[in-house]
């Protein structure tokens, strides 16, 4: 009798847990800060997209490499603070494991956003290879004027095919990294408006 009387206890128990309300105020705190660790993300983006077209125009290469520094600190702390709140989601406190489900599904897609605008600025950087500007370091001087050139070579039609091809690979690549970038700009919109949504639903309660 006394244990059938404990397991009674037991289960009133588990059922007293498992019907106490999560406070709606904990999880809404919690989304507006996620909304505001994204503005942080867009104003890093929109740092770093106006340093490389300034490094573009100018090749000042040390306060471009100074930014990508600073913009790399400001992600890493961006994804930590987004891991702290998945895991809070996952939580007993807050057992929203949607939410953190959420969160960790955004955080892939900055994740491939931010390695495939990498990517765009290296090939930028890098530019088209029948476009890219010939240094002239390995080549003879004989008079202060003139210099034999190694660059200057019979063009024949196997070298023309060869360039078109690598421009045909590097217009694809640049092409293919853009679109990532457009898709995952897309996907995460997407994700965006479902936590608005939840934020939406938790203020009208």
């Amino acid at each position: 009798m006394e244990e059938e009387y404990f397991d009674f206890e037991k289960k009133v128990s588990i059922k007293e847990t498992m019907s106490m309300e999560v406070d709606p105020a904990k999880v809404l705190l919690l989304l507006r800060g996620f909304l505001q660790i994204q503005q942080r993300r867009a104003e890093a983006y929109s740092k770093l997209k106006c340093g490389f077209s300034d490094y573009m125009a100018s090749g000042g290469e040390l306060a471009y490499k100074q930014l990508c520094s600073e913009i790399t600190i400001e992600f890493n702390d961006c994804s930590k603070k987004v891991l702290e709140m998945e895991s809070l989601f996952t939580s007993p406190d807050y057992c929203r494991v949607d939410l953190a489900q959420l969160l960790r599904a955004i955080q892939d897609q900055e994740k491939l956003k931010l390695q495939l605008t990498a990517t765009i600025q290296v090939l930028k950087k890098a530019g088209r290879p029948s476009e890219r500007l010939v240094s002239h370091e390995n080549c003879k001087f004989t008079k202060p004027a003139e210099h034999e050139c190694v660059h200057v070579q019979e063009i024949t039609e196997a070298s023309g095919t060869e360039e078109a091809e690598a421009d045909a690979e590097y217009d694809n690549a640049l092409k293919e990294a853009i679109r990532g970038v457009q898709d995952a700009v897309m996907a995460i919109n997407e994700r965006m408006e479902e936590v608005r949504y939840e934020i939406a639903a938790l203020e009208a309660e």
